[in-house]
Protein backbone atom coordinates (compact mmCIF):
# COMPACT_ATOMS: atom_id res chain seq x y z
CA UNK A 1 0.00 0.00 0.00
CA UNK A 2 1.54 3.26 -1.10
CA UNK A 3 0.18 5.14 1.91
CA UNK A 4 2.38 2.95 4.11
CA UNK A 5 5.62 4.09 2.49
CA UNK A 6 6.20 6.81 5.06
CA UNK A 7 5.43 4.72 8.13
CA UNK A 8 7.94 4.90 10.94
CA UNK A 9 9.92 1.71 11.50
CA UNK A 10 8.10 1.15 14.80
CA UNK A 11 4.68 1.41 13.13
CA UNK A 12 5.74 -0.81 10.25
CA UNK A 13 7.03 -3.49 12.61
CA UNK A 14 3.81 -3.35 14.65
CA UNK A 15 1.84 -3.98 11.46
CA UNK A 16 4.12 -6.88 10.54
CA UNK A 17 3.82 -8.42 14.01
CA UNK A 18 0.01 -8.14 13.93
CA UNK A 19 -0.03 -9.82 10.52
CA UNK A 20 2.25 -12.65 11.71
CA UNK A 21 0.07 -13.30 14.75
CA UNK A 22 -3.21 -13.04 12.85
CA UNK A 23 -2.22 -15.28 9.94
CA UNK A 24 0.31 -17.54 11.65
CA UNK A 25 3.09 -16.43 9.31
CA UNK A 26 4.00 -14.03 6.50
CA UNK A 27 6.23 -14.01 3.44
CA UNK A 28 8.68 -11.23 2.62
CA UNK A 29 7.24 -10.64 -0.87
CA UNK A 30 3.73 -10.23 0.59
CA UNK A 31 4.97 -7.64 3.06
CA UNK A 32 6.86 -5.65 0.43
CA UNK A 33 3.67 -5.36 -1.61
CA UNK A 34 1.48 -4.49 1.35
CA UNK A 35 3.84 -1.96 2.91
CA UNK A 36 5.27 -0.51 -0.30
CA UNK A 37 8.88 -0.90 0.85
CA UNK A 38 11.88 -2.87 -0.35
CA UNK A 39 12.79 -6.47 0.43
CA UNK A 40 15.79 -5.18 2.36
CA UNK A 41 13.60 -2.99 4.58
CA UNK A 42 11.25 -5.87 5.36
CA UNK A 43 14.15 -8.20 6.15
CA UNK A 44 15.62 -5.58 8.52
CA UNK A 45 12.24 -5.32 10.23
CA UNK A 46 12.02 -9.10 10.60
CA UNK A 47 15.57 -9.17 11.99
CA UNK A 48 14.56 -6.55 14.59
CA UNK A 49 11.41 -8.47 15.57
CA UNK A 50 13.41 -11.70 15.82
CA UNK A 51 15.93 -10.00 18.14
CA UNK A 52 13.01 -8.89 20.34
CA UNK A 53 11.94 -12.52 20.56
CA UNK A 54 8.45 -12.14 19.06
CA UNK A 55 8.88 -13.83 15.67
CA UNK A 56 11.02 -16.60 14.24
CA UNK A 57 12.57 -16.05 10.83
CA UNK A 58 12.08 -18.86 8.34
CA UNK A 59 13.04 -19.19 4.68
CA UNK A 60 11.22 -16.42 2.83
CA UNK A 61 9.38 -14.95 5.79
CA UNK A 62 8.56 -15.29 9.49
CA UNK A 63 6.24 -17.18 11.86
CA UNK A 64 5.16 -16.44 15.45
CA UNK A 65 7.56 -17.49 18.16
CA UNK A 66 5.74 -19.95 20.38
CA UNK A 67 6.74 -19.11 23.94
CA UNK A 68 6.63 -21.43 26.90
CA UNK A 69 4.30 -20.29 29.67
CA UNK A 70 7.38 -19.85 31.87
CA UNK A 71 9.22 -17.57 29.43
CA UNK A 72 9.79 -14.13 30.97
CA UNK A 73 11.30 -11.52 28.64
CA UNK A 74 13.49 -8.84 30.19
CA UNK A 75 12.51 -5.18 30.50
CA UNK A 76 14.63 -4.06 27.54
CA UNK A 77 13.14 -6.71 25.25
CA UNK A 78 9.59 -5.72 26.16
CA UNK A 79 10.24 -1.98 26.03
CA UNK A 80 10.69 -2.10 22.25
CA UNK A 81 7.25 -3.61 21.63
CA UNK A 82 4.01 -1.67 20.90
CA UNK A 83 5.60 1.65 21.88
CA UNK A 84 2.89 3.85 20.41
CA UNK A 85 0.12 1.81 22.02
CA UNK A 86 1.80 1.98 25.42
CA UNK A 87 2.22 5.74 25.21
CA UNK A 88 -1.44 6.17 24.21
CA UNK A 89 -2.58 3.91 27.04
CA UNK A 90 -0.40 5.78 29.53
CA UNK A 91 -1.84 9.17 28.56
CA UNK A 92 -5.40 7.95 28.96
CA UNK A 93 -4.69 6.09 32.22
CA UNK A 94 -3.09 9.22 33.70
CA UNK A 95 -6.45 10.99 33.36
CA UNK A 96 -7.88 8.53 35.90
CA UNK A 97 -5.48 9.77 38.62
CA UNK A 98 -6.67 12.50 40.98
CA UNK A 99 -4.23 14.78 42.83
CA UNK A 100 -3.51 13.81 46.40
CA UNK A 101 -4.37 10.12 46.05
CA UNK A 102 -2.40 7.04 46.99
CA UNK A 103 -1.77 4.85 43.96
CA UNK A 104 0.24 1.74 43.22
CA UNK A 105 2.12 0.98 40.01
CA UNK A 106 3.21 -2.59 39.34
CA UNK A 107 6.23 -3.51 37.28
CA UNK A 108 6.09 -3.41 33.49
CA UNK A 109 6.83 -1.24 30.49
CA UNK A 110 3.30 0.19 30.28
CA UNK A 111 3.31 1.27 33.93
CA UNK A 112 6.77 2.72 33.27
CA UNK A 113 5.25 4.85 30.49
CA UNK A 114 2.42 5.82 32.85
CA UNK A 115 4.88 6.96 35.51
CA UNK A 116 6.23 9.59 33.09
CA UNK A 117 2.70 10.90 32.57
CA UNK A 118 2.13 11.30 36.32
CA UNK A 119 5.10 13.52 37.13
CA UNK A 120 2.99 16.69 37.11
CA UNK A 121 0.09 15.31 39.14
CA UNK A 122 0.50 16.96 42.56
CA UNK A 123 0.74 15.32 45.98
CA UNK A 124 0.64 11.70 44.92
CA UNK A 125 1.79 8.84 47.10
CA UNK A 126 3.14 6.17 44.77
CA UNK A 127 3.69 2.61 45.98
CA UNK A 128 5.63 0.50 43.50
CA UNK A 129 7.56 -2.73 43.26
CA UNK A 130 9.23 -1.54 40.05
CA UNK A 131 12.80 -0.27 40.15
CA UNK A 132 12.22 1.44 36.79
CA UNK A 133 9.05 3.22 37.92
CA UNK A 134 10.66 4.44 41.13
CA UNK A 135 13.61 5.77 39.14
CA UNK A 136 11.28 7.86 36.93
CA UNK A 137 10.10 9.82 39.97
CA UNK A 138 13.51 9.98 41.67
CA UNK A 139 15.20 11.19 38.47
CA UNK A 140 12.59 13.91 38.01
CA UNK A 141 13.17 15.11 41.56
CA UNK A 142 16.93 15.16 41.09
CA UNK A 143 16.55 17.30 37.97
CA UNK A 144 13.97 19.74 39.32
CA UNK A 145 14.81 19.72 43.01
CA UNK A 146 12.37 18.93 45.81
CA UNK A 147 9.48 20.89 44.33
CA UNK A 148 6.21 21.41 46.16
CA UNK A 149 3.66 18.71 45.36
CA UNK A 150 6.25 16.16 44.19
CA UNK A 151 5.21 12.54 44.60
CA UNK A 152 6.14 10.55 47.68
CA UNK A 153 7.46 7.22 46.42
CA UNK A 154 7.41 3.99 48.43
CA UNK A 155 9.57 1.22 46.91
CA UNK A 156 8.62 -2.15 48.36
CA UNK A 157 11.96 -3.94 48.33
CA UNK A 158 12.31 -7.59 47.36
CA UNK A 159 14.12 -9.80 44.85
CA UNK A 160 14.57 -8.40 41.35
CA UNK A 161 13.00 -10.21 38.36
CA UNK A 162 14.16 -10.04 34.70
CA UNK A 163 11.53 -7.34 34.15
CA UNK A 164 13.00 -5.26 37.01
CA UNK A 165 10.11 -5.87 39.41
CA UNK A 166 10.73 -6.55 43.10
CA UNK A 167 8.98 -9.67 44.35
CA UNK A 168 9.09 -12.24 47.12
CA UNK A 169 8.34 -12.24 50.89
CA UNK A 170 9.82 -8.78 51.57
CA UNK A 171 7.71 -7.17 48.86
CA UNK A 172 4.63 -9.16 49.85
CA UNK A 173 4.88 -8.16 53.50
CA UNK A 174 5.36 -4.48 52.67
CA UNK A 175 2.37 -4.42 50.31
CA UNK A 176 0.09 -6.31 52.73
CA UNK A 177 0.48 -3.52 55.30
CA UNK A 178 -0.57 -0.78 52.84
CA UNK A 179 -3.84 0.41 51.34
CA UNK A 180 -4.08 2.47 48.16
CA UNK A 181 -6.88 4.07 46.21
CA UNK A 182 -6.01 2.74 42.76
CA UNK A 183 -3.67 0.03 41.48
CA UNK A 184 -2.38 0.37 37.92
CA UNK A 185 -1.36 -3.11 36.91
CA UNK A 186 0.71 -4.21 33.95
CA UNK A 187 0.23 -7.83 32.90
CA UNK A 188 2.03 -10.49 30.90
CA UNK A 189 -1.25 -12.00 29.75
CA UNK A 190 -5.01 -11.56 30.05
CA UNK A 191 -7.77 -13.96 29.07
CA UNK A 192 -11.26 -14.98 30.12
CA UNK A 193 -10.16 -18.45 31.22
CA UNK A 194 -6.89 -17.63 33.00
CA UNK A 195 -7.64 -14.06 34.05
CA UNK A 196 -4.42 -12.12 34.69
CA UNK A 197 -1.25 -14.19 34.53
CA UNK A 198 2.53 -14.05 34.64
CA UNK A 199 5.32 -16.54 33.93
CA UNK A 200 6.97 -15.74 37.28
CA UNK A 201 5.54 -17.56 40.33
CA UNK A 202 6.94 -15.09 42.86
CA UNK A 203 5.63 -12.14 40.85
CA UNK A 204 2.19 -13.76 40.76
CA UNK A 205 2.06 -13.77 44.56
CA UNK A 206 3.25 -10.16 44.79
CA UNK A 207 0.67 -9.07 42.21
CA UNK A 208 -1.97 -10.94 44.22
CA UNK A 209 -1.07 -8.82 47.26
CA UNK A 210 -1.23 -5.64 45.17
CA UNK A 211 -4.75 -6.50 44.01
CA UNK A 212 -5.86 -7.27 47.58
CA UNK A 213 -4.54 -3.93 48.88
CA UNK A 214 -6.28 -1.76 46.26
CA UNK A 215 -9.74 -0.18 46.37
CA UNK A 216 -9.79 -0.11 42.55
CA UNK A 217 -7.79 -2.17 40.04
CA UNK A 218 -6.97 -0.71 36.61
CA UNK A 219 -5.19 -3.00 34.16
CA UNK A 220 -3.07 -1.21 31.54
CA UNK A 221 -2.36 -3.61 28.68
CA UNK A 222 -1.99 -3.30 24.92
CA UNK A 223 -4.02 -5.57 22.66
CA UNK A 224 -1.21 -8.13 22.19
CA UNK A 225 -1.63 -9.22 25.83
CA UNK A 226 -5.14 -10.51 25.13
CA UNK A 227 -5.17 -14.29 24.85
CA UNK A 228 -1.67 -14.70 26.30
CA UNK A 229 -1.45 -17.06 29.29
CA UNK A 230 1.52 -17.24 31.67
CA UNK A 231 2.37 -20.03 34.08
CA UNK A 232 0.54 -18.58 37.09
CA UNK A 233 -2.80 -16.76 37.34
CA UNK A 234 -3.08 -14.18 40.09
CA UNK A 235 -6.47 -12.52 39.56
CA UNK A 236 -9.75 -13.23 37.81
CA UNK A 237 -11.20 -10.72 35.37
CA UNK A 238 -14.05 -9.87 37.74
CA UNK A 239 -11.45 -8.55 40.22
CA UNK A 240 -10.54 -5.83 37.69
CA UNK A 241 -12.52 -2.59 37.63
CA UNK A 242 -11.13 -1.06 34.42
CA UNK A 243 -9.10 -2.21 31.43
CA UNK A 244 -7.22 0.52 29.55
CA UNK A 245 -6.07 -0.76 26.18
CA UNK A 246 -5.52 0.37 22.58
CA UNK A 247 -7.64 0.27 19.44
CA UNK A 248 -6.00 -2.96 18.27
CA UNK A 249 -8.15 -5.00 20.66
CA UNK A 250 -10.49 -6.97 18.34
CA UNK A 251 -14.28 -6.74 18.54
CA UNK A 252 -14.72 -10.27 19.88
CA UNK A 253 -12.29 -9.57 22.72
CA UNK A 254 -14.16 -6.36 23.58
CA UNK A 255 -17.39 -8.33 23.76
CA UNK A 256 -15.80 -10.82 26.15
CA UNK A 257 -14.36 -8.03 28.29
CA UNK A 258 -17.81 -6.42 28.52
CA UNK A 259 -19.15 -9.53 30.24
CA UNK A 260 -16.61 -9.38 33.07
CA UNK A 261 -15.47 -5.77 33.67
CA UNK A 262 -17.39 -2.64 34.58
CA UNK A 263 -15.34 -0.37 32.35
CA UNK A 264 -13.36 -0.56 29.14
CA UNK A 265 -11.25 2.41 28.08
CA UNK A 266 -9.84 2.32 24.55
CA UNK A 267 -7.15 4.93 23.93
CA UNK A 268 -7.86 7.09 20.90
CA UNK A 269 -11.53 6.24 20.57
CA UNK A 270 -14.36 8.70 21.30
CA UNK A 271 -16.03 6.39 23.79
CA UNK A 272 -12.98 6.52 26.13
CA UNK A 273 -14.05 6.16 29.72
CA UNK A 274 -17.59 4.87 29.10
CA UNK A 275 -18.92 2.18 31.39
CA UNK A 276 -19.83 -1.15 29.90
Amino acid sequence: MSENQNLLAEQRRALILDEVRRRGGVRVNELTRRLGVSDMTVRRDLDALARQGVVEKVHGGAVPLVEASTHEPGFEAKSGLELTAKEDIARVAAELVAPGTAIALSGGTTTYALAHQLLDVPDLTVVTNSVRVADVFHSAQRLSGQRQGAATVVLTGGVRTPSDSLVGPVADQAIAALHFDVLFLGVHGISVEAGLSTPNLAEAETNRRLVQSARRVVVVADHTKWGTVGLSSFAALDQVDTLVTDAGLPAEARAEVSEHLRRLVVAGEPEDGTDI
